[in-house]
């Protein structure tokens, strides 16, 4: 018993001393570990690289740029037109007759020289009128003749009388009152006679002044009477365009008061049927007193020289025709000192946006002189040299940062690694 006593104690001890060695175990070893990482962490941060902070950098935009120039501008003023005919006519006898005969050219399209004859209307009629008032005259003039005889005879009897006579005896014993009713008599058939001769010149109808056939009326046979239109001719010397433009860029225009005085320098363009650059050169002659009804704007006449380009000074230009829709630049008024700025580069209506020298953004309202199509000329505001920017910013707040396109394009190419250069 003594010896199963001393076993059973010494197994005790034994699972004792295995208890507590594995208690020790288990809880240095965690404490072991954590000691080493902490030694190996800390041995990590004093031998790694360090850290250097920098400062954050600026956001910048990209944007491009063009160098304001002063100098010397034309103002140039745009506007559409009609063209229209300077001279028209509706052609109608003045003698009444049977048309027996018509130019070849007398077609619409046709062109006549001044004094050319158009149509002819039955003569015969005057030229018996022609030739019976000839007779008369001759009969007039025998009449009168036969009593300048009597009046020698009457004379010499008159002083063999040798008697006092009141004046009224005295005309009816000279027969003066019978001289003066021939004389009056030979006049008026005279009168009559170069009447029946202008009658007779008037049945051939002729040009007056250089035109073209625009239609035709009538044609051989018809009979023809004062009322009847006989065909309408439109001038080939000139043409007159009706430009309308805005009210408040006639100051700007060269407006002749006299017909002697020279008015300004217009272009006419017709891009559909002249092609791209094509013109006609004219010159503003007046400006009409009223304003267009619908718009309210002014209408200028331009005056074209030669418009179907029938002269040889003229030959290779384009034709322009009655009723045509044209595009015009009238040159205006120079400026002796101005920049010109394209309208899109204008922001908010009077406006500009310039990259100052620290390259920030500088929002500059200007003095516009004159508004053009395309084109402002700017009097002040910006100065000469200073960079206005042409890129279109999304959300521009003055003294925002910027760079130019071509400042970034040359840095890109300092730091672009070889064989990215053209992802760009």
């Amino acid at each position: 018993m003594l010896l199963k006593q001393k076993i059973s104690e010494t197994v005790m001890e034994k699972r004792h001393r295995r208890t507590w060695a594995s208690l020790v175990l288990r809880g240095l070893l965690p404490l072991t570990v954590i000691v080493a990482g902490t030694g190996a962490a800390f041995w990590l941060m004093e031998t790694g690289p360090q850290v250097k902070p920098q400062s954050r950098a600026r956001n910048t935009t990209l944007v491009e740029y063009t160098t304001v120039k002063y100098g010397p501008q034309q103002t140039v003023i745009t506007g559409m037109g009609t063209v229209a005919a300077a001279r028209t006519v509706e052609l109608k006898p003045q003698v009444t007759g049977n048309i027996t005969e018509l130019s070849g050219n007398l077609i619409p399209g046709g062109h006549f020289q001044q004094g050319e004859t158009l149509l002819k209307i039955d003569p015969a009629d005057y030229h018996l009128t022609v030739k019976q008032l000839t007779t008369d005259v001759a009969k007039a003039e025998s009449d009168l003749q036969l009593e300048q005889g009597n009046q020698l005879i009457s004379q010499k009897e008159y002083k063999l009388l040798n008697e006092t006579v009141s004046d009224v005896e005295k005309a009816l014993i000279l027969r003066q009152p019978q001289l003066e009713n021939l004389r009056a008599t030979l006049e008026s058939a005279q009168t009559r006679l170069e009447q029946a001769r202008v009658d007779l010149a008037r049945t051939r109808i002729k040009a007056p002044f250089n035109a073209v056939v625009l239609s035709r009326a009538v044609d051989i046979g018809t009979r023809a009477n004062e009322s009847t239109v006989l065909a309408t001719l439109v001038g080939t010397d000139a043409c007159w365009v009706a430009v309308s433009i805005p009210v408040d860029q006639l100051r700007w225009i060269n407006i002749p008061q006299k017909q002697s005085d020279g008015g300004a320098l217009v272009r006419i363009y017709d891009s559909a049927a002249w092609g791209d650059g094509v013109f006609r050169q004219g010159r503003v002659i007046r400006l009409e007193a009223g304003l267009e009804e619908q718009g309210r704007m002014a209408r200028l006449l331009v005056q074209v020289e030669d418009p179907l380009s029938l002269k040889s000074e003229s030959a290779g230009q384009p034709r322009m025709l009655i009723g045509e829709y044209v595009r015009v630049e009238i040159q205006g008024q120079g400026m002796a000192s101005a920049a010109a700025i394209d309208r899109e580069f204008i922001r908010n209506g009077n406006s500009v946006w310039i990259m100052d020298g620290d390259g920030n953004l500088a929002i500059r309202p200007v003095e516009i002189a004159f508004k053009g199509t395309d084109r402002l000329l700017i009097t002040g505001g910006i100065a000469a040299g200073e960079q206005l920017i042409i890129t279109d910013i999304a959300a521009p707040v003055a003294g925002m940062s910027l760079q130019a396109v071509d400042d970034n394009a040359s840095q890109m190419t300092t730091k672009v690694p070889v064989g990215q250069g053209d992802r760009s």
